[in-house]
């Protein structure tokens, strides 16, 4: 289909008021942020007066999954639509990319940005990348060689540059943090503004970096893709919001990041784009439960959290946001980060390439009619391997791991059984009573597999250590 043609009738799909112009895409994924982590997700003592806000203006979805259970993975998925097997951005043993890494997403995937630029949309990503590390020698590992027009921010995790000076082991749990121990590299585009930035800052400055993205380009549409550092340790807040949780250092860094939130909304609603743009508010993957009770979030009522395929490593917050087009809701549909690129794709316009599958599917009709969604199994990986499966409200687990400190993975001969639709805690195996669920999910995955292949890992090659 011409593209013309298809934007004519996404125009008359989102009715006369989008005629005039495509609309702009916000995307805010917070870094190891909990499912129980916001007020408006049912945490007692975390204050997100904007992030309820936008969830009572908005969609809340209470399924809404990560593709992966760690931060490289999920963002892959996030930006292709695809499981991150598929691009090599998974690794049993290397989870994620690290400082020393050289792999990167390949330049044969096409993420969101390279897409909605294709339709005309100016492109920013503000915060972490964690797709790649940029260097001389690996320039196509640079988001502004994957579609973005600007960058400001990180090139990874917060911790993947420890400094030389001595801390104490587990270091970046700790409340009390020693700037001097990280040496977390802040970047505009190629250029290294600070080699190691204040982390007490970077909160603020992703939030002014976006508003005036937003406003250089309130003429025309937009994607701002707003990965944040935090609430990935070591934590830090600003001296505004510092020791004004009761949650602690915790609360303190989420009560910040609900301020960014609520600002780049206000900016959008001083500058009178607000109904033309859809912002979509979630997680990469789920708490950090290892660093403990004051420096790790909570996944609620869901069973442990990140790194593993237990419902809380990978079902996290979803909130989407449209004033005009979003009707105020909550959602049970079984929605993931890996439908928003074909949901996106829709919504500007543009005819994803047809020479790959996409995994991920258009959640319009959740979005704008709310519907629920037909999929077919959605399947939670760990690194490079399949782990449990979902069909409907059923989840088999046919591998088990903890999170972070669990070290052996446990192979079921009779894969676990859950109904996540009365057990979303996955406290109650029923597997012995339901062989026919097991036997349909089995097949599920078996074609799942068929169809999905694997690409050679890019978390594996790291520079070469000098001797």
């Amino acid at each position: 289909m011409r593209p013309l043609l298809l934007a004519l009738l996404t125009a008359l799909s989102l009715g006369a008021s989008a005629a005039a112009r495509l609309p702009n895409v916000i995307i805010i994924f917070a870094d190891d942020l909990g499912y129980g982590d916001l007020g408006c997700y049912g945490h007692p003592t975390i204050r997100t007066p904007n992030l309820d806000r936008m969830a009572a203006e908005g969609l809340r979805l209470t399924q809404f999954y990560s593709a992966a259970e760690v931060c490289t993975p999920s963002r892959a998925a996030l930006m292709t639509g695809r499981y991150p097997v598929r691009s090599g951005m998974a690794h049993n043993q290397f989870r994620v990319l690290r400082a020393v890494s050289t792999g990167g997403l390949p330049q044969s995937e096409l993420t969101m940005a390279e897409a909605l630029k294709s339709s005309g949309y100016r492109t920013g990503i503000i915060g972490k990348w964690h797709l790649g590390v940029w260097a001389n020698d690996r320039p196509e590992h640079h988001p502004l060689n994957h579609g973005f027009d600007f960058h400001f921010g990180l090139m990874h995790s917060n911790d993947m540059n420890p400094s030389d000076k001595p801390k104490p082991k587990k270091a970046n749990a700790l409340v009390e943090q020693d700037p001097e121990w990280w040496n977390a590299a802040l970047y505009r585009g190629r250029e290294l503004l600070e080699p190691r930035t204040d982390q007490t800052q970077l909160t603020k400055r992703y939030t002014e970096e976006a508003v005036k993205f937003i406003d250089e380009n309130k003429a025309r549409p937009f994607f701002l893709y707003m990965p944040h550092t935090f609430p990935h340790t070591p934590l830090f807040a600003s001296e505004r919001f510092k020791g004004r949780s009761p949650r602690g250092i915790y609360g303190d860094v989420l009560a910040e990041l609900d301020w960014s939130v609520g600002e780049v909304l206000k900016a959008l609603k001083d500058r009178s784009i607000a109904d033309d743009t859809l912002v979509f508010f979630t997680s990469d993957n789920g708490p950090w439960t290892w660093m403990g009770a004051e420096t790790g979030g909570s996944a609620g009522l869901l069973r442990d959290g990140k790194g593993s395929t237990w419902e809380g490593g990978m079902r996290v917050p979803g909130i989407a946001w449209w004033p005009g087009r979003i009707k105020p809701g909550v959602s049970d549909a079984v929605m993931t980060t890996m439908d928003l690129l074909p949901t996106v794709a829709r919504l500007a316009a543009v005819e994803l390439p047809t020479d790959r599958p996409y995994d991920g599917q258009d959640a319009a009709t959740v979005l704008f009619e709310g519907k629920t969604l037909e999929r077919e199994v959605f399947c939670y990986y760990r690194g490079e391997d399949l782990f449990a499966a979902r069909l409907g409200d059923w989840k088999a687990h046919f591998i088990t791991q903890g999170s972070y400190g669990d070290p052996k993975p446990v192979k079921h001969e009779r894969p676990l059984l859950f109904n996540l639709a009365v057990d979303p805690s996955e406290a109650h195996d029923i597997g012995e009573q339901h062989p026919d669920v097991i036997k349909r999910i089995t097949a599920a995955v078996e074609a799942h597999r068929a169809r999905t292949p694997k690409a050679p890992s890019q978390l594996i090659e790291t520079v070469p250590v000098s001797k």
